[in-house]
């Protein structure tokens, strides 16, 4: 009886933590179920370029093969040389053209981007709200209506910084000052040394392009296929060229004559009770054709020469009918000859 108790005891003991594990990885999986499949809140997009170093917070995601690096909020990125594009989660678009040194801050729908060096083309939705801060200028993007916003910021010289607002306007501060402007939509300013009172009108010296997405479909699969009776021809080496398809000769289109009918204005008197009616002997009928030009050969008809044998004129003289050769007379042969010749063609030893 001791030793039954103390195997139910030590089964009861060994059930309570396999118990505890069924428990958590049942948490776990609800857990994991009830997560929604969407990037976190401090997200601000997909980085693509050729040339860029990035600190801070990120991550990486494979899409279609390929590695992808995520921006979070507080990453630093430097671009060296030539271009890079961040897809916004939000939706939309920054274009970096280097080289360049910027850092970026996500807070709820608020986007802010620290520009030390370079130009940024942004082109932003209505649900995300964007703000550039650099050394001495704020600049803030506002939406007329619910448009999108699109501009573009960037330092040109030393000390001069352009400014331009393709959709919607931008509001610029002075952080030392507090002084601010609105630049409207299509305006294009040109600021020197960070004061407003030094704002005139630029003529294009910042150029930064959006960058359209390259999409990279996924590598399909090769499939062999057996070869058609036509290829098979094509590839033969005494394979001749295909014979052009005989042309067929259209017949020319047939001209008709065109007939137009020309009619006298129509008249309406209000007090008449009655209209008057169209003379027809106004109705002019215009019969309209086109006359072919008479046809004219040029030319001469050239065939075989026919020899022509003179025929003596009755007018001759008797001495030329004289001198004429007469015609021979057939001599007459014999029975006894022709026996003679046949018996040499038989025999002609015997001759």
């Amino acid at each position: 009886m001791t030793a039954f108790s103390n195997s139910f005891e030590c089964r009861r003991r060994a059930a309570v933590p396999a118990a505890c594990m069924a428990i958590l990885c049942a948490a776990l999986l609800a857990a994991t179920a009830t997560r929604p499949d969407e990037p976190p809140s401090d997200s601000v997009g997909v980085i693509d370029g050729e040339a860029i170093a990035v600190n801070g917070p990120m991550s990486v995601e494979v899409v279609h093969g390929q590695a992808k690096t995520v921006l979070r909020s507080g990453s630093d990125v430097r671009v060296n040389s030539g271009t890079a594009r961040i897809d916004l989660v939000e939706g939309g678009q920054i274009s970096i053209c280097g080289p360049a040194h910027l850092s970026v801050l996500k807070s709820g729908g608020s986007l802010t981007i620290a520009l030390d060096t370079g130009s940024i083309h942004a082109h932003i939705e209505r649900e995300l709200s964007l703000t550039i801060y650099t050394p001495q200028i704020q600049a803030q993007a506002v939406a007329i209506g619910d448009g999108p916003q699109d501009l573009l910021l960037g330092f040109d010289t030393a000390g001069a910084m352009c400014i331009r607002a393709n959709r919607g306007a931008v509001r610029l501060e002075q952080q030392l000052t507090g002084q601010s402007v609105l630049v409207p939509q299509a305006g294009d300013v040109l600021l020197l040394n960070g004061q407003l009172g030094s704002l005139r009108t630029s003529a294009g010296h910042c150029a930064c392009d959006l960058q359209a997405a390259k999409a990279t479909p996924p590598p399909q699969p090769e499939v062999g296929q057996l070869a058609t009776t036509e290829d098979a021809r094509k590839r033969a080496p005494d394979a001749r060229p295909n014979a052009q398809p005989a042309t067929v000769e259209t017949s020319p289109a047939r001209e008709e004559p065109v007939y137009q009918v020309f009619m006298p204005p129509l008249i309406y008197d209000a007090s008449a009770k009655v209209q008057p009616e169209i003379d027809p002997r106004m109705i002019v009928l215009v019969r309209r054709v086109r006359v072919r030009p008479t046809l004219i050969f040029q030319g001469r008809v050239e065939g075989v020469a026919v020899a022509v044998t003179p025929v003596p004129s009755p007018t001759s003289t008797p001495a030329a009918g004289a001198n004429a050769p007469k015609p021979e007379v057939p001599v007459s042969v014999s029975f006894v000859d022709r026996v003679r010749n046949l018996v040499r063609k038989l025999w002609p030893s015997g001759s």
